[in-house]
Parts: C-alpha cells; structure tokens; sequence
C-alpha cells in the first residue's frame, strides 16, 4: 500500500536497538496547520490577481486598438443628417478643434451626403452662446442655410447625443454621419448606437491635434470605452 506523501518519511521506519536493526511503528498522519493553510490561500489569491491583471492589460490593449482603428476608418456614404459632436467655443466663436468638426461637416454638406447638419453641445455658466449656437454660426458663414442645420444641448457625449436623436428620429434622419475627433469617434459611434442611431465613422480629418499630442485623448478614450462598454456609456458621463 503506498504511504500518503504528505507523512514524514522520518516516521516510516524507527531504530530500536544500537544494532541498527528497525522495525516499523504506528505511522501518524500530520495535518497542515494554520499558517500553512493561510500561505496556500494567499498564494491561490496572488495567481488570481495575477490572471485579473493580465486580463485587464489584455483587454485595455484590445479597446486602445480597437479606438485607434476606427480612427482611421473615414465611411462617407448618403445619410439623413451630419452630426458634429461639441467642442469649447469662446464667445460665440468655434475653438480650433470645433472649428476642425464644423469644417468636416461642411464638406460632407457641400458633397451632398446630406442636406442637414445636428451640431451639438450646451454652455458653461456665464457663457453667452452654446455651443450649438457657435457652430450654427460659423456654418452660415462658410454657406450652410439656416433651416439645414439643427440644434441639440449636451454637457457631454451623451447628452449631446440623447437629446439630438429623438430630434433626428423625428425628422426620419436615424442615418447618420458622425463628425468628431479621431480619437473620439469609437465612443461616439457607440453612444450613438445606444440611443437608437445608425452612425458610420466620419472623423474630422482638420483636428489640430495630432501626432504626440493626441496619445493623452487615446488614453482617456481608452479607459471610457473600456469602462462604458462594462457599466454602460450614459453612467460613464455621469460619473463626477
């Protein structure tokens, strides 16, 4: 019969007499105590945090491919309205990276890809203009008449895109030609499916951010996507 490995070989076999000769005794199994319980489970712990973490790197490395790919996708194609996604604007004029949208947008207009433009995007306190107001301004100007562009608030993503679709939806312009960011185009892409739109990535390709300075947006866009994809994109906006 083969002796559990677990039992100290030293009590297989006892001298009796200075001869050397032995015979065999009792055996009596020794249990693990709780120090080596305790070390057992904290090693069982250690391999999960390990496979946890390596999930996690597996997963962020998957979603920041995925966010920089869908950059790169440009789909132009004939839709019901061209939505920009909001930017800063300052006092009524576009910032630089919202002007880079509003350029885009104008030029898919001009295309005739579609006849109307959404911009979106609300005001900070003591603003005297939204942002939608600042973007409907700037495309007067450059030859967008009035009735072909409409409006929608939003402090975020989500907001901008939860108010302007029952808009859209309204007027039957469900397709719809995102205008945004590179960076930011996966996350708006899928925030706009949620709210029952069918988008197809047009990223803005005037963004004045570019090259080094764009890998702290891929970053953040990165981490929203990941994390909204788990706990829902309108909670990730309306995290503090």
């Amino acid at each position: 019969m083969r002796l559990p490995t677990s039992w100290p070989r030293a009590a297989l076999r006892t001298r009796d007499r200075p001869g050397g000769r032995t015979r065999s005794r009792p055996l009596i199994p020794v249990h693990p105590g709780p120090a080596l319980f305790g070390f057992r489970l904290l090693r069982i712990l250690f391999r999960l945090v390990k496979y946890l973490l390596v999930a996690v790197v597996i997963y962020l490395g998957v979603t920041a491919y995925q966010v920089w790919k869908t950059g790169q996708r440009y789909e132009p194609r004939a839709a019901g309205a061209v939505v920009v996604m909001g930017a800063a604007q300052y006092d009524g004029v576009p910032s630089p990276d919202l002007q880079a949208r509003l350029e885009q947008a104008a030029l898919l207009w001009h295309q005739h890809y579609s006849s109307s433009i959404m911009v979106t995007g609300s005001k900070e306190p003591g603003d005297a203009y939204t942002e939608a107001q600042a973007s409907a301004r700037y495309l007067e100007s450059v030859g967008i008449p009035a009735h072909d562009i409409m409006q929608a608030g939003g402090r975020n993503s989500w907001e901008n895109l939860s108010e302007a679709a029952p808009i859209l939806i309204a007027h039957g312009d469900t397709t719809v030609l995102m205008v945004t960011d590179k960076f930011h185009e996966d996350r708006s892409l899928a925030i706009a499916s949620s709210v029952g739109l069918t988008p197809y990535p047009t990223p803005t390709q005037y963004s004045p951010i570019t090259g080094l300075s764009a890998i702290p947006y891929y970053a953040k866009e990165t981490a929203g996507v990941a994390l909204g994809r788990i706990i829902g994109f309108q909670r990730l906006d309306n995290l503090p």
